[in-house]
């Protein structure tokens, strides 16, 4: 079947693609300090949060961040693959989204948002959050060469982390784990 015969041709340059960059990586990428710097930013942020949260809303907090990461992810994922924007010191090669930004930034500055000031407006949170993601948090990254944008202009991020806040906040406020217990 040719559609058979297509996508094998399509996996096998995938495969050697995927070796060639594996190969970079650990040729120049791994213990290099944006790597170092990306492992840092991937483990320390956690370690504080969890010095630092409230006991009692913790299984709320990581129940919400877990959320956050697949959504994050999802998200990256697709810009990766849709050849928007690239990486180019990943903590982890074969993981074709930043780790440190979609398993650790956005979910630990979201959860310590929605926990920190919880009277605050979810709105105005969430429109700093964008704003400062999109506007200074990327361009900084882009700047250290974290990552390259290609076919994205950074506005575009801002109703994105927009609304990924805002389902964050709306995610922590569920209760139907809580009757599982």
């Amino acid at each position: 079947m040719k559609i058979i015969t297509d996508l094998d041709k399509a996996y096998e340059l995938a495969d050697k693609a995927h070796s060639l960059k594996t190969q970079v990586w650990l040729d120049e990428v791994i213990f290099s300090f944006q790597w170092w710097t990306g492992l840092f930013l991937t483990v320390i942020p956690w370690i504080i949060w969890i010095i630092l949260s409230k006991k009692e809303s913790k299984n709320r907090f990581l129940y919400t961040a877990f959320l956050l990461i697949i959504i994050s992810s999802f998200f990256d994922l697709v810009g990766v693959q849709l050849g928007l924007w690239r990486y180019y010191y990943e903590v982890i090669p074969f993981i074709p989204s930043f780790v440190p930004y979609d398993w650790t930034l956005i979910p630990v500055i979201i959860i310590s948002l929605i926990e920190y000031k919880p009277k605050a407006s979810p709105y105005i949170k969430g429109f700093v959050f964008a704003f400062v993601t999109a506007f200074i948090g990327s361009p900084i990254f882009e700047y250290f060469h974290f990552y390259k944008r290609i076919d994205w202009e950074i506005y575009y991020s801002f109703p994105i982390y927009f609304l990924i806040y805002l389902f964050g906040f709306w995610a922590s406020k569920r209760r139907n784990f809580d009757s599982y217990w």
